[in-house]
């Protein structure tokens, strides 16, 4: 998925062009084992000959996970959308448009991205350089396998293990003390151009926890699950809570939408629903995934509250 700061318009391509995610199919390893391990990701069963010393991450949540479970030493570089943590070794290296020569000049025993644009997965396999492919996340238990991937793969199973636990754990409460949201309408915002995420897609299902019925499902007339709305219709559908995952990359708040034409007469803008998320936060689906709940959670207790 993909970076929103960029463009938003690439946030969509990048988030629409991928689906699924690998799970691990041998057991538990200690952090100091040598011996290989089989990862199952994107591209197939991955062999690992042993615990990598130079990783490079190509995806802004691969990165998030490796520093998440312990792995963050273990990584030399990272691309140039890899904004956190802040240490991350951030470099110019690009997962839009991946320059093979460039990551192999950091002689990297992994490397790990969420897409095989240019067909990158080929031609760094054919060096000798394991690979894992980490597509965007469809569903949320995809966001737990891939953090068991990069945990076996990395040697670090078990902080793996417990992170998404914790994650697991952290987003049950949060949507079993939040009060029900059926019968709140929602739209959330990937552009100022109005493309929106339908329910089928991985954001989607985030609201979906809640019970909130998302305005974009009619109007994905493609079934791709990013329509762009009209003004005429999403005026129409008048949703209860906005979302806006374009605070960072474009600028917007509640204050600029509300002096969108029609807007000021939303119910969402009305009463004060209009939600400002952190874009990166609502277009990756590791760690972090947990403030995204949350951050929903508490829109929806304040609008089911002021019902």
């Amino acid at each position: 998925m993909r970076p929103v700061r960029a463009a938003c318009a690439l946030l969509v391509l990048g988030v629409m062009t991928l689906a699924g995610c690998g799970r691990s199919d041998t057991p538990s390893t200690s952090p100091a084992r040598e011996a290989p391990v089989v990862v199952d990701a994107g591209n197939g069963k991955i062999t690992i000959p042993g615990r990598p010393k130079r990783i490079v991450a190509l995806s802004p949540t691969a990165t998030e996970i490796l520093f998440a479970i312990g792995a963050g030493p273990q990584v030399v570089a990272v691309d140039d959308q890899s904004d956190h943590p802040a240490n991350a070794p951030k470099t110019d290296l690009s997962g839009f448009k991946p320059n093979a020569e460039a990551v192999i000049g950091y002689k990297p025993d992994l490397v790990v991205l969420a897409s095989d644009i240019g067909g990158i997965v080929k031609t760094l396999e054919k060096v000798g350089i394991p690979v894992l492919l980490e597509p965007s996340a469809v569903q949320i238990e995809d966001a737990y396998d891939q953090i068991a991937d990069l945990g076996k793969a990395t040697g670090h199973a078990g902080e793996a293990g417990k992170t998404a636990q914790d994650m697991r754990q952290q987003i049950e409460a949060t949507v079993k003390a939040t009060p029900p949201g059926k019968g709140l309408t929602y739209y959330h915002e990937l552009s100022e151009s109005r493309h929106s995420a339908s329910s089928k897609t991985f954001i989607g299902q985030v609201y979906g926890l809640f019970g909130l019925e998302n305005i974009a499902d009619r109007a994905d007339k493609q079934g791709d699950g990013y329509p762009q709305l009209s003004p005429e219709y999403l005026l129409k559908a008048d949703p209860d809570l906005v979302f806006l995952a374009d605070t960072k990359c474009c600028g917007q708040s509640e204050a600029t939408v509300a002096k969108r034409t029609g807007w000021s007469a939303l119910s969402a803008v009305k009463n004060d629903n209009v939600v400002p998320l952190d874009d990166d936060v609502a277009s990756r689906w590791g760690p972090r995934l947990v403030e995204l709940v949350k951050a929903v959670g508490a829109a929806v207790q304040r609008a089911a509250t002021a019902q």
